[in-house]
């Protein structure tokens, strides 16, 4: 007896497994396309922008102003309890070891290389990214930027391209607090607790620690506050459905933001390996 699907299947559109894969990755690959257009387009704009001095700075200023104002408070207190739980974890491997001499060297250079990088890009994701996203995805869902287009004006020029400024400045920023509330919570516990010299600790740090690691430190942080923009104004722009979208939105701008650093630190971290060893002497 020969069988067929229900009667009603083709009617609510149900498709095969394969065939709803293959309709994600091609709706995927298409989202991925946009978001790198979006990206060249407003860099493209904000470089030429800027050499005309047709730059919108007064909207890049409050923008980088509102980031810092909700990310600086989130960034002490993150910072703190990791400097705190790199001490205690690094202290008890030293002193099993007989090196507590070591303890600032250890500390620092996990903080400037991975933790405070990564930090940073955990808040501008969280609080950054999704306060672009829903100021957009507003703006979407009220037709404000159709009325932009209508009057002649790119939003990816007025609206994304001082967005992204005001992110890849201030994640350097929120990463350089981060580094240094994280060594000075290190360095008490180290000193007051765990009875390491203050000299020892300095000197050890100082030793390890180089101008490079800052370095690339403030270049991961930027390069994760370009991506978190230039995602989360993707999402906004394209918010559909209502106050419903905007939520949507902002949560896919949050996690796909995360992710992706999670992804563009991978990558940095073998360049920089294979370009400038790390340094034990």
């Amino acid at each position: 007896m020969k069988t067929s699907r229900p009667a009603d299947a083709d009617v609510r559109g149900e498709r095969p497994f394969g065939g709803a894969v293959v309709t994600r990755t091609a709706d995927s690959t298409r989202t991925f396309g946009r978001t790198l257009r979006l990206g060249f387009r407003s860099t493209a704009y904000l470089i030429v922008d800027i050499a005309r001095g047709r730059f919108p700075m007064r909207e890049a200023i409050v923008q980088g102003w509102f980031f810092i104002s909700v990310s600086a408070v989130p960034a002490v207190l993150v910072a703190l309890p990791l400097g705190v739980v790199i001490a205690v974890q690094v202290g008890s491997m030293t002193d099993n070891v007989g090196a507590n001499s070591m303890a600032g060297a250890v500390g620092g250079m996990g903080v400037m290389q991975q933790i405070a990088p990564l930090a940073a890009a955990l808040l501008i994701g969280g609080a950054g990214g999704s306060a672009i996203s829903a100021d957009l995805a507003s703006r979407t869902i009220r037709e404000e930027i159709d009325a932009l287009r209508t009057l002649g004006i790119d939003p990816q020029r007025r609206l994304v391209s001082p967005r992204i400024l005001a992110m890849v400045v201030v994640a350097p920023m929120l990463s350089v607090l981060i580094i240094l509330m994280s060594i000075l919570a290190s360095f008490a516990v180290a000193s007051l607790g765990q009875g390491v010299a203050p000299g020892s600790y300095w000197l050890s740090f100082g030793s390890f620690a180089s101008t490079t690691d800052l370095i690339v430190c403030l270049f991961k942080a930027a390069v994760f506050g370009y991506v978190v923009a230039i995602i989360s104004s993707q999402r906004g722009l394209e918010a559909k459905g209502g106050p419903k979208g905007v939520a949507d939105s902002v949560n896919a701008a949050v996690v796909l933001s995360i992710i992706a650093c999670m992804v563009v630190n991978l990558f940095i971290t073998q360049v920089v390996l294979m370009f400038v060893p790390m340094r034990f002497l």
